[in-house]
């Protein structure tokens, strides 16, 4: 009923940092510099209110010609005369009362013939800068005029105050270009400021589809895997209530949360399939505890041991995960936070579940056996043998142990896996293969891409992609026009000294490699001086330099670069141009470049204090915080782990052990997923947090039923642990990746990244967990008071199970209870 209402898909909110430095720099900006009735697309403090089209040739020619120009200049026609309840002209940003043009074609005065006549110099134009109006230029052999182009860029800027008015002309133009067709001569690709809001709400909605395939996978997979010939001792009904149960948690975890108005992100719609698949593992290691009690036993005894056994351990697993996504909430992305809390409640309403309505199944099942009654019928058939008709006769057991019949794949185990995973050799190409195994996975660590590409918020096929994709080939010689504000009120302008600081200052900036050193920045002082100069201003004199201030800037086009009231300049800006910003490392780079060199302002002999902003470092602040916040989370989360693993498993160097592997889990995990082309960013993020608790998941298992079996040598204990829970392990990891493996056919980027760290996290958890894990034990050795200790415990539960309310005989107890 909530569901609606607590949506949280805005893409600033939800994967930029809470706190990211750039939000503060934004704030100074727009309380210095209030949007001004001028429009400057230079002076933005935002990405501002809309449509741009990046027109190309067919095949890569030369859009700058007659041809191409006709076609590009009806498009523009068509687009300006779009009407939506408003005309383009009602809404456009407007400078000097006429709306903000596009530069290429006031150069060629609206006329494609002037093309071939017309002299366009590159990147400065007569005082304009073209390059993010025209691109793939090449230069004639003589300078900067051009040749030829295979781009061309278009902006139709609104106005802000019109949001509403303008949403539905943004839409008008998305349906204008989704049905226009093919030209001779170009191709279009388009985009709005709301394309990208637009398409990452539609993609939450296209993987609600695929839960129903999920689940019908998991219901499937849980009850092949339970399945027996024995038409008695077939676990179809627990198998079901099982996939039930995990299911009765995300429907009561998420109606909690939205009941109480948590935000739900997109990133949430991932959890179900994850709790699908945790749900269905703890449900294998309770039918697998079960099916190692003694059949003829009442049914309270046979719980009492079932949880005895597998108590500790799904809780052990339970703890783990649920702190790991608690541990996530520290993370300052917001769709991480919102992922982190509605799975982690999810997982305690699946342990909750588990341990009562599926225990009560689980009971009501062991009450069917008993009575012998058939599954389907619940009519009561003769007792089998084991070889007789299967739809007639049921429930036979083993005789010689009063347990059910082994299943093959729990044979396999116990008679061949277990016991050739303890030769020598074999252990050795175990650590053998061990070594390559972290040898490829630090190699992929150092190949790990920071950042995530706003593209990859859209669906595959989108029109977002396809306008990205020409924006990084034809568009990526300039970067942002970076905003420096000098926001010192105190500073002294018509100081020779204070200036000279400011031009050094400047001067660092353009010589930042990623600085355009050809291009002046663009400076209001600068300009001031000359004007000054030219007019014979005094202009180091403080009352001078005041006086004709206010005049300069009114007429200069800088009226808005200065924040000049009561005779006092409290703050200014100037503008630095970028160049080559291709890649997410060059963002990186030039975000810390830019504030490192700020700072550095701020040490001179006159300190200049001023920030480094423009609106994309909003959403590039999250290279600043995504690796240590990854690593901080790791490592507290870790420590975690390893406390709960000393108190529950009695057996410190096992604890060490369970640390080890989910250090050895992430490590493979963060070098594979960057040797799959996953980078990471808020949304591999989760996935590594993930890998946390479900790295602990097998190896927990394992270690635990290592210490506490009764076997004496360290091998026969591995091989121990191995036979009851290495087919347990098998079906939880297929039943994991069963549950995510439907997200490999998602359409978006989010899901499938979802799926391919679920898949190398339950599959590196696996393989530790019945491969690494049980091999490094054997290394352990064991002590004889230890082995005392076990026997004791042992006893004492036996005492516990033979007193309890008398549900047992006297003789059925052992010798040294009686």
């Amino acid at each position: 009923m909530f569901l609606q209402e607590s949506e949280t898909n805005d893409i600033e909110d939800q994967f930029t940092p809470v706190n990211g430095p750039a939000k503060l720099e934004r704030a100074i900006v727009l309380e210095n510099f209030p949007q001004s009735e001028e429009f400057s697309q230079l002076r933005l403090a935002s990405e501002g209110t809309y449509a741009s089209l990046i027109i190309t040739g067919l095949h890569g020619r030369n859009i700058l010609t007659e041809a191409a120009f006709n076609e590009i200049i009806e498009l523009d026609r068509q687009v300006k005369s779009l009407e939506t309840g408003n005309t383009f002209e009602n809404l456009c940003a407007k400078t000097k009362g006429r709306c903000m043009s596009n530069a290429i074609l006031d150069i060629l005065n609206y006329n494609a013939t002037e093309v071939a006549f017309s002299t366009i110099t590159y990147p400065m134009n007569n005082g304009t800068f073209l390059g993010t109006s025209i691109g793939g230029v090449e230069l004639k052999p003589d300078g900067s005029k051009i040749s030829s182009a295979k781009a061309v860029r278009l902006f139709y800027f609104l106005d802000e105050k019109k949001r509403n008015e303008s949403s539905d002309w943004l839409n008008g133009f998305l349906k204008l270009l989704s049905n226009y067709t093919e030209q001779k001569m170009i191709h279009v690709s388009y985009f709005t400021s709301v394309s990208r809001q637009n398409e990452l709400e539609t993609n939450s909605d296209s993987v609600i589809p695929l839960f129903s395939v999920t689940y019908f996978l998991a219901i499937t997979i849980s009850v092949l895997s339970c399945l027996r010939l024995d038409c008695v001792r077939t676990k179809v009904w627990v198998a079901m209530s099982g996939v039930l149960s995990a299911g009765m948690a995300v429907l009561a975890s998420f109606g909690l949360l939205l009941f109480c108005r948590m935000p739900f992100a997109m990133t949430v719609a991932s959890a179900p399939f994850l709790i699908l698949g945790v749900g269905v593992d703890d449900m294998f290691i309770m039918i697998s505890c079960w099916q190692k009690t003694e059949v003829n036993k009442d049914v309270e005894v046979r719980l009492a041991e079932t949880y005895m056994e597998a108590g500790v351990s799904i809780t052990i697993t339970t703890l783990t995960d649920v702190l790991a996504f608690y541990i996530g909430l520290l993370t300052p992305f917001r769709s991480v936070q919102s992922f982190c809390m509605y799975t982690s409640t999810a997982l305690l309403f699946c342990y909750v579940f588990n341990v009562t309505f599926f225990g009560a199944c689980l009971a009501l099942n062991g009450r069917r056996e008993k009575a012998n009654r058939h599954w389907l019928t619940c009519m009561r058939v003769p007792e089998g043998t084991g070889d007789d008709n299967v739809c007639c006769v049921g429930g036979a057991y083993d005789k010689g142990t009063c347990k059910e019949f082994e299943m093959p794949a729990d044979s396999f185990f116990k008679n061949y896996y277990g016991p050739s995973l303890t030769r020598a050799w074999v252990k050795a190409l175990v650590c053998l293969i061990y070594a390559g195994y972290l040898a490829v996975s630090i190699y992929g660590c150092f190949q790990i891409q920071e950042g995530l590409d706003l593209k990859h918020l859209a669906a595959d096929g989108s029109y977002v992609g396809d306008y990205y994709d020409n924006e990084d080939e034809f568009f990526s010689d300039f970067g942002p026009n970076v905003m420096l504000v000098i926001k010192d009120e105190h500073f002294q302008y018509w100081n020779p000294t204070a200036r000279e600081n400011l031009d050094l200052c400047l001067e660092n900036f353009q010589n930042l490699t990623m600085a355009g050193s050809d291009i002046p920045p663009v400076s209001w002082l600068s300009a001031y001086m000359q004007f000054g100069q030219h007019f014979g201003f005094n202009l180091d004199n403080e009352t001078q330099f005041k006086s004709h201030l206010t005049a300069f800037l009114d007429h200069s086009g800088f009226s808005q670069d200065v924040n000049f009231t009561n005779n006092n300049i409290h703050a200014s800006r100037m503008f630095v141009q970028t160049v080559n910003i291709r890649t997410a490392i060059d963002e990186k780079n030039m975000l810390n470049a830019f504030r490192e060199t700020a700072e550095k302002c701020g040490k001179l002999q006159t300190p200049v204090d001023l920030i480094a902003y423009h609106p994309a470092f909003i959403y590039f602040d999250q290279y600043a915080v995504i690796i240590s916040n990854t690593i901080q989370n790791i490592l507290v989360a870790t420590c975690a782990m390893l406390v709960i693993s000393l108190l529950l498993i009695p057996n410190p160097l096992c604890s060490l052990w369970v640390t080890f592997s989910i250090a050895s889990v992430i490590v493979g995990v963060a070098g594979f997923m960057a040797l799959w082309d996953v980078s990471l960013d808020s949304v591999s993020m989760i996935n590594l947090v993930i890998c946390i608790g479900f790295s602990v998941d097998f190896s927990a298992h394992i270690s635990y039923a290592f210490v506490s079996s009764e076997k004496s040598s360290a091998n026969e204990k591995a091989t121990d642990a191995i036979s009851k829970l290495g087919y347990p392990i098998v079906q939880g990891a297929v039943s994991t990746i069963a549950g995510v493996v439907v997200l490999a056919a998602a359409k978006s980027y989010i899901f499938r990244t979802f799926f391919k760290i679920m898949f190398l996290v339950i599959l590196f958890g696996a393989v530790h967990g019945i491969i690494f894990i049980p091999v490094f034990l054997t290394f352990l050795g064991t002590s004889k008071s230890h082995e005392k200790k076990q026997q004791n415990l042992k006893e004492h539960s036996d005492v516990i199970a033979c007193t309890h309310r008398q549900l047992v005989s006297q003789n059925e107890c052992p010798d040294s209870i009686n």
